[in-house]
């Protein structure tokens, strides 16, 4: 009998894979529809989620996560106004809606502000039904980072294979079992923003 893997479901469960799942990257030309990129499983080649940016949506910090089905899953925005120009951070928040159509926040990532001299910038990413906390390691910007949860384990890492490397938009996402993967790409759409990625106008 194996041990059952401890599952960590902040969109849903149903995107927790029992092994590890190795996600490929690839971002849209902004010629073509806009920003964003496509998710796919780099073992089937299968289209398994959709992001589209700001260049797709006409709405400045804004990212939407849809499955291969463009089913919405998450809705990604920066929360501006009074809220962030009393924190030390700027703030993102991830929300999913319900059969209403009401929107639940389900995880907020902050990112340090510039102007406090913070070199070495240590985003936060919170979950707020389970309340865990994760951090950003490594340069996204390098395509070589990793999430790690608040014990230091890694919960997905990216990177660039050696036939990758010329190719400056694609990269794979490694995502540990029981981990939500939905999840972990919603994360990738906001750094890839912050990073005036494909999904930044």
């Amino acid at each position: 009998m194996g041990t059952k893997v401890k599952e960590l479901a902040v969109v849903s469960k149903m995107f927790c894979s029992s092994s590890e799942v190795v996600l490929g990257v690839r971002a849209r030309p902004h010629v073509v529809g806009g920003g964003g990129f496509v998710v796919t499983d780099l073992h089937s080649h299968a289209v398994v989620f959709k992001v589209d940016g700001c260049g797709v949506l006409g709405k400045k910090d804004q990212i939407t996560l849809t499955d291969a089905y463009q089913t919405p899953l998450l809705l990604i925005r920066r929360k501006g106004g009074i809220v962030e120009a009393l924190s030390l951070h700027k703030q993102w928040g991830g929300y999913t809606a319900d059969y209403a159509g009401s929107q639940k926040l389900v995880f907020t990532l902050k990112d340090p502000k510039a102007c406090f001299g913070n070199i070495n910038r240590s985003l936060k990413v919170c979950t707020e039904l389970q309340k865990d906390e994760f951090q950003i390691k490594g340069y996204f910007q390098d395509k070589e980072c990793s999430i790690v949860d608040s014990g230091g384990n890694m919960i997905a890492q990216v990177g660039v294979s050696l036939e990758m490397k010329e190719k400056k938009d694609l990269y794979h996402v490694v995502v540990k079992p029981g981990i939500d993967q939905a999840f972990v790409v919603g994360v990738i759409a906001i750094l890839d923003y912050i990073h005036n990625g494909s999904t930044r106008c």
